[in-house]
């Protein structure tokens, strides 16, 4: 796949709606074979802002990285990616739910990383394509948004360490990342550390372990119930938003350690070691994945800790 030169690429990050990216996306773009019309492209794009950490060639240089050293295990770049676009790309959580920002990054910036990476296999009918999804989808489905969110969700304060599960276990970023309750830190933390010890334990399809997991800590509680068994404390908005600023100052993300994300406050590790038991219990307790059927019954679970977790309503 030819690739294109970082000076090739406008200065500053832009928005791009959904509606521009049907419009030229095709299937020589998805398979990687063609770049988009990027003329017509950027004139559909709207400035996002002058700010050092809108540029386009830390994230291009990223990208770059990523597809040579991976080049012969392209699956294995998410879990050294997704640390450093968030580290460099600094911003609250309210900017990356912009969903114009991901397509401007997946239709502008990098489309060859965006094919390289989640194009199918090539077969006899042709070369192998990337899903529409992986240009303009939702955040845990398209490309660069996927990465950014599983950092956010699942780094413990500034530590990214934690993420390297989640990135190693395909299925997290597939399914764990979709549940609201994920949002509670010491939820996230505390289904990774289960995931550890299964892969430790040497468990066959980790990935089955995970759906199996979070079906049930989705089924069994909410986000409000394991606030009550396991309180988070709040994040240090002062803290997180110093780490924005320094953007304009911060040295390029280091490419053989890991960075560090905003010092924003870890999840209080009681809280999580409160939760992992009671996981434990109900990943014993639910169904594993049967690949044969579409579906997996996941039952209402009883935890020892004698607090019985009901299944809530469809409208939960």
């Amino acid at each position: 796949m030819n690739r294109t030169p970082v000076q090739d690429f406008p200065p500053t990050l832009g928005l791009l709606s959904d509606a521009s990216v049907a419009k030229y996306l095709g299937r020589a773009v998805q398979t990687g074979q063609e770049r988009p019309p990027q003329v017509a492209l950027r004139k559909a794009s709207e400035a996002l802002g002058a700010g050092y950490r809108w540029r386009t060639e830390p994230v291009r240089v990223l990208v770059e990285e990523a597809m040579r050293r991976f080049e012969d295990d392209r699956f294995a770049a998410d879990g050294w990616f997704a640390p450093r676009l968030h580290a460099t790309l600094r911003m609250r959580r309210a900017e990356a739910a912009d969903s114009r920002l991901w397509n401007f990054l997946a239709m502008v910036v990098a489309p060859d990383y965006v094919a390289w990476r989640h194009r199918a296999s090539d077969t006899e009918a042709g070369p192998g394509i990337a899903a529409a999804a992986r240009f303009s989808g939702p955040h845990y489905t398209q490309a660069f948004s996927r990465l950014w969110w599983a950092a956010e969700l699942f780094r413990d304060g500034a530590d990214y360490r934690p993420l390297a599960t989640a990135c190693r276990v395909q299925d997290v970023l597939q399914t764990t990342m979709r549940l609201d309750v994920i949002d509670h830190r010491p939820t996230a933390q505390a289904i990774l550390k289960v995931l550890e010890r299964r892969i430790a334990a040497g468990v066959p399809r980790p990935g089955d372990q995970a759906n199996a997991l979070s079906a049930a800590v989705n089924a069994a509680g909410s986000t409000l119930v394991y606030e009550v068994l396991a309180p988070d404390r709040g994040v240090d908005t002062d803290a997180l938003q110093d780490w924005i600023d320094e953007a304009e100052e911060a040295a390029a993300v280091p490419w053989d350690r890991l960075p560090e994300g905003p010092q924003d406050g870890a999840a209080p590790p009681s809280s999580v070691e409160t939760l992992v038991p009671l996981f434990e219990q109900l990943l014993e307790e639910a169904p594993l994945r049967d690949r044969s059927k579409k579906k997996a019954r996941v039952p209402s679970a009883r935890v020892a800790t004698g607090v019985t977790l009901t299944k809530p309503s469809d409208g939960a």
